[in-house]
């Protein structure tokens, strides 16, 4: 796995404005109605992260998630975290309805 080039990165958070680069990690925050709901996000997430062995951080108070996504094994930022990021995305706003 290797690290994204800074073009790949520029280019991932012009298309997702709500994306950020923090200390060399992509970051969101995510807003929801109430705990439940970003609990149930939370597990939603973990299945897939299970599954393709990419896990984010993040930090949970009652109705905010935020998130930072690396690829350890390169060393920052990866293809990798680009798409677990998109696959966030389409969760959060499948509970939004």
């Amino acid at each position: 796995m290797e690290k994204s080039p800074d073009q790949d990165i520029r280019e991932f958070l012009s298309a997702h404005e709500l994306w950020s680069v923090n200390d060399g990690k992509l970051r969101r925050e995510y807003k929801f109605k109430n705990f439940t709901q970003a609990f149930g996000f939370m597990t939603m997430v973990a299945m897939v992260a299970e599954k393709t062995n990419h896990h984010p951080e993040w930090f949970n108070v009652y109705n905010k998630v935020v998130v930072d996504l690396t690829t350890h094994e390169a060393n920052g930022i990866s293809v990798r975290d680009f798409t677990l990021a998109q696959t966030m995305d389409k969760l959060a706003s499948e509970l939004a309805g």
